[in-house]
C-alpha cells in the first residue's frame, strides 16, 4: 500500500469517527471540522478551574512537537506577586519548569499543584550544568553522589529518596522553622517531604525538665506580659513561690507547662488567653 493510500485510509477512519461518534452526531460539518473539535477529540481531561477559559485554546499553553513550555505559562504568571514575595515560593522566580509540579487535565480541580521535590532537584541540576562550563564537574560529582546514596543500605533518612536531601530545605522553610534555629538548618536529617511530623520521634518523659534543649519560649515571654499575665495564670507569681522553688525562668518550660500541649497549664487545665 503506497503511502498516499495509508494517508487516505485513515483521514477517511478519522471523518468516520467523528461522524458516527455521538459527540458530533447533532453538529454541522462545519462545526465538526472546526479545530476546536479536533483538539477537543484528542484533549485527555478537563482543564482545571483557573484555567478553564483556556479550554477552546490549546496553543495557549502547548507549542507543536514541543508540549509545554515555561514561556507559556510565564505569559500569565510572570507577575504574580503573592508567589514571588513570599520565602517559601519565591523559588519559582528561577524555575524553567512549571509542568513539572503544576498538572493540568486532571479534571476541574480547584488547583494544579503537586509538589514534586524530586523534579525540583532534576531542574536545578540542570540549570547548574547550563550554567558555565566550570559547574559541569559539579554535577558529574553530584550524579556519582546520588548513585552512591541510592545502593546505600542504611541511609541517614529513609523517609527521603537522595534527590531530596540534595535539596536547602532553610531555603524556602526558613519562616517555618519550629525550632526557632535550635536544631540548624539542617531539615532532611529528621524530616521527610510528605509531611513535617516524625513518625519515630518519642517525646521525653513527662517528667523532663530538659524542654528548653528543643524549645525556644515566644517572645511574649521575654516581656512584660510574662511577669503580668503568664506568671499569674500558671500560679507562678513570686510571692506564691518563694517558699518552695524560687521565681520560674523563662526557660523553665516544666514549671507551668504540660506535654500534652502548650496550652495545658498545670494546675489550671487547658487556656488560651488570646
Amino acid at each position: 500500500m503506497t503511502l498516499l493510500k495509508t494517508l487516505l485510509l485513515a483521514a477517511l477512519l478519522a471523518l468516520a469517527f467523528v461522524a458516527f461518534s455521538p459527540l458530533h452526531r447533532e453538529k454541522t460539518a462545519s462545526a465538526i471540522l472546526s479545530p476546536v473539535s479536533w483538539q477537543h477529540m484528542v484533549v485527555p481531561g478537563a482543564l482545571s478551574q483557573p484555567h478553564a477559559f483556556l479550554e477552546n485554546n490549546c496553543a495557549a499553553c502547548h507549542t507543536s512537537v514541543k508540549g509545554v513550555e515555561a514561556k507559556n505559562c510565564i505569559v500569565c504568571h510572570a507577575d504574580n506577586k503573592a508567589v514571588l514575595q513570599r520565602q517559601p515560593t519565591a523559588f519559582h522566580a528561577n524555575i524553567t519548569a512549571c509542568a513539572a509540579c503544576h498538572l493540568e487535565h486532571r479534571g476541574r480541580i480547584p488547583s494544579t499543584t503537586k509538589m514534586d521535590h524530586v523534579a525540583l532537584m532534576r531542574i536545578g541540576l540542570k540549570q547548574l550544568k547550563n550554567e558555565s562550563p566550570q559547574t559541569q564537574s559539579d554535577v558529574e560529582q553530584i550524579k556519582l553522589w546520588l548513585e552512591q546514596k541510592r545502593s546505600d543500605p542504611h541511609p541517614a533518612n529513609a523517609h527521603l529518596l537522595p534527590e531530596e536531601a540534595l535539596l536547602n530545605c532553610a531555603a524556602c522553610h526558613q519562616t517555618k522553622d519550629r525550632h526557632v534555629g535550635l536544631f540548624g538548618t539542617d531539615c532532611a536529617s529528621c524530616h521527610s517531604t510528605s509531611k513535617w511530623t516524625v513518625a519515630e520521634f518519642r517525646h521525653p518523659s513527662a517528667a523532663s525538665q530538659s524542654c528548653a534543649q528543643c524549645h525556644q519560649a515566644p517572645p511574649s515571654h521575654y516581656m512584660m506580659h510574662f511577669e503580668m499575665v503568664s506568671k499569674k495564670i500558671a500560679r507562678q507569681e513570686d510571692s506564691q513561690v518563694a517558699g518552695c522553688c524560687g521565681p520560674v525562668q523563662v526557660n523553665q518550660c516544666y514549671r507551668c507547662h504540660q506535654t500534652t500541649s502548650w496550652n495545658d497549664i498545670k494546675g489550671v487545665g487547658y487556656y488560651k488567653h488570646h
